[in-house]
């Protein structure tokens, strides 16, 4: 975790690269493990290496129970997408996997809900 300000504002920038294989554990763990040290300051950025919404791949699969629950870690934590959060129907994705035929989204910028506003004046 990196601790400084921009603008005189303070951040915590948190950037993980999570293993292809048991992501959504993987990163429920490590937010579970930092949990004390997260808050509306704090930015979580990387590649999760796994959808976090139906939106974020373009098969319909169903999302699986490891995917679910990490978001029930998420929610609980106030943590939110913020991409989703500004784009809720954009199916942009950033990984093509020609083995399955699918296109998915698997970097993501986690923010506390409560931040969502200085999000949006810079999105503006």
């Amino acid at each position: 975790m990196i601790k400084g300000s921009i603008n005189q504002e303070n951040i915590n920038l948190v950037n993980i690269y999570t293993p292809n294989i048991g992501a959504p554990t993987y990163i429920k763990q490590l937010l579970t493990d930092t949990k004390g040290e997260i808050n509306s300051n704090t930015l979580i950025v990387g590649e999760f290496n796994t959808p976090l919404t139906p939106m974020g791949r373009s098969s319909r699969q169903k999302i699986y129970k490891e995917i679910m629950g990490l978001k029930v870690t998420l929610d609980q934590m106030d943590l939110i997408e913020i991409f989703r959060a500004f784009h809720l129907k954009a199916t942009k994705y950033a990984f093509f996997s020609s083995a399955h035929g699918t296109f998915s989204r698997l970097d993501h910028m986690l923010g506390h809900k409560t931040s969502l506003n200085k999000f949006k004046k810079k999105n503006e």
